[in-house]
């Protein structure tokens, strides 16, 4: 499928994970689990959520994952890499959205569309790093939400700063119905998640993935994928058969942070 045909549309599950990792499996943790029941609270009460936490948590994974089950007809996902003006808002909204003809010109006609659109039938808009979003930008979705006539739950979801730019907008603050910070995993979730994530650690000794997580990946799983990535290329070129410490070692010796955050 063309990126133009894809946008809007949530990622394959291939994409869900760094790197297009092969064979990586979406995994219960304890914060999938939270997050599929928020989603699910905040699809019921046609309500605004944030899903928010440090970088390589697993957060987008597991809003994707999380509405792939309960609203994949009904999700329609935007994200931005700069800061958006409100004009770069309206016209994402409108390709996320799959409408039809071209972009209004005159900024009510487009808020006209994308209200009718929005009052048509339900839909759930995530909105990616939302740390990037303006005051304006903001305002402009609350603005969307508060119409009387469309039907709609927003899901904001970003790294670092998104907790504190959503709170420093009362007007949007006061109406986000579930905070919800994705936390690093601890050591014993680690110990039985890990073994279930990918093939490669299926077998590993659970004190080698145990050592691992304390001296490197730290709970973070965009670190134990970047691992997973490392460790497959190594096993294929030195022909070993299992993970052991020395090859484990090796491979999370390229990560450039190996401290817990």
């Amino acid at each position: 499928m063309s990126a133009a045909l894809r946008r809007g549309l949530l990622p394959s599950v291939r994409d869900d994970h760094y790197m297009r990792l092969p064979d990586a499996q979406v995994v219960a943790t304890k914060a999938l689990l939270a997050v599929r029941e928020n989603v699910r609270a905040a699809i019921t009460a046609r309500a605004m959520m944030c899903v928010y936490g440090n970088t390589g948590h697993g957060k987008s994974l597991a809003v994707n994952a999380s509405l792939r089950d309960l609203a994949p007809e009904h999700t329609y996902r935007i994200q931005f890499r700069a800061r958006p003006t409100t004009r770069d808002l309206r016209h994402e909204l409108f390709y996320a959205l799959r409408l039809p003809g071209r972009p209004p010109q005159r900024p009510i006609e487009f808020d006209r569309t994308l209200r009718g659109a929005l009052a048509e039938e339900f839909r759930v808009v995530v909105c990616d790093e939302a740390q990037w979003l303006s005051k304006h930008c903001f305002e402009y979705l609350r603005y969307l939400w508060d119409d009387v006539d469309t039907d709609m739950a927003i899901v904001f979801t970003g790294g670092n700063g998104c907790f504190e730019v959503l709170q420093s907008e009362p007007m949007l603050e006061s109406r986000i119905y579930v905070w919800q910070e994705i936390p690093r995993m601890s050591l014993a979730e680690v110990r039985s998640v890990i073994p279930a994530f990918h093939p490669l650690w299926a077998m590993a000794p659970a004190e080698l993935i145990a050592m691992a997580d304390t001296e490197a990946a730290h709970g973070n799983f965009r670190a134990w994928a970047k691992i997973t990535h490392i460790m497959l290329q190594g096993l294929r070129d030195t022909d070993n058969k299992v993970v052991d410490e020395q090859l484990l070692r090796w491979a999370y010796s390229k990560l450039r942070h190996r401290r817990a955050p």
